[in-house]
């Protein structure tokens, strides 16, 4: 397994692009207003799943974040 540099993570547009992705897919609760058509968007999240996934992640963690402000601050 090759170790990444932290200057590598998030060093073009495309990862960042995934990333950003897969984050609201999950932060944002309604449906998408249009579906992922575009080849340019479908490859982007296809090269770059694992920042896709890790986008993911980080709105579940967002969500757990909010719901616990919530409770303290309506507790």
């Amino acid at each position: 397994m090759k170790i990444i540099p932290l200057r590598e993570i998030f060093s073009n547009s495309s990862e960042i692009h995934a990333f950003v992705i897969g984050f609201f897919e999950v932060l944002c609760p309604w449906s998408a207003r249009r579906p992922i058509i575009s080849e340019e968007l479908a490859k982007a999240i296809k090269e770059e799943y694992h920042y896709y996934l890790f986008g993911r992640g980080m709105a579940v963690i967002a969500w757990i974040l909010i719901a616990y402000l919530v409770k303290l601050i309506f507790s």
